[in-house]
């Protein structure tokens, strides 16, 4: 069952999307405050936002471009204003797509398919198998050997090495791994990500040979 963001503020939409979206057999939440939308997108996991333009407290596409920089949660934008400037904006922030109220149920859930039938694609593509030297992940079933050596690493350190193996050569700065490994956390301070990266450090080295090196000043960088 795929989990639906919905926010928007207008009650007789909200209503009508989500009896229809839940009778399709979507999971849906219902949000009408765009900062608590944020926080909900943010925190929480969804297969796909529905997000109206103007909402109170924060619009829609401010909470899009702060989303952008931390998750890649697929957007379809509401908005009674069909202009196309607002359009070119909400796709320039980052929404996947963009439908005009009023709309029909069934454009918006053709759209919908077409947006996740784009995502399985994606997911398709990626390598069910990375290997670095002596490393070897499984990303189907989650493990991890070194020199065919099992290694157990916890999730947050399971996430962090697949982060640095699909990016491999590539500097990260310690900004962009605690975005993308701990997301909207802001009590979470970046030198937690040098405690993380000494713990895989410490589970994935062997003898002498460093996998992931420091860039003084910046972050770590495997290579």
């Amino acid at each position: 069952m795929k989990k639906i963001l919905l926010i928007e503020d207008e009650d007789s939409i909200s209503e009508f999307l989500e009896l229809e979206l839940k009778h399709e057999g979507f999971d849906v939440k219902v949000v009408d405050d765009g900062r608590e939308g944020l926080d909900a997108a943010m925190n929480q996991e969804f297969d796909l936002i529905l997000l109206d333009l103007m909402l109170p407290h924060l619009n829609g596409i401010e909470i899009c471009r702060r989303l952008r920089v931390v998750k890649d949660t697929p957007v379809i934008m509401l908005t009674a204003r069909d202009s196309v400037m607002d359009r070119v904006m909400g796709l320039d922030v980052g929404a996947d797509d963009y439908v005009s109220k009023p709309f029909s149920i069934e454009e918006l859930l053709a759209r919908m398919r077409v947006i996740f039938r784009r995502q399985e694609k994606h997911e398709d593509s990626i390598a069910k198998h990375l290997k670095f030297k002596e490393i070897e992940v499984d990303t189907i079933s989650r493990t991890v050997k070194n020199r065919s050596k099992e290694v157990t690493l916890t999730k947050r350190e399971y996430e962090l090495l697949l982060m640095f193996m699909q990016n491999v050569n590539r500097v990260l700065t310690r900004e962009i791994i605690l975005e993308k490994i701990w997301g909207y956390e802001t009590f979470i301070e970046t030198n937690v990500v040098d405690v993380y990266v000494r713990y895989l450090r410490n589970k994935i080295s062997i003898e002498d040979e460093n996998y992931i090196q420091s860039v003084r000043g910046v972050g770590y960088v495997m290579k």
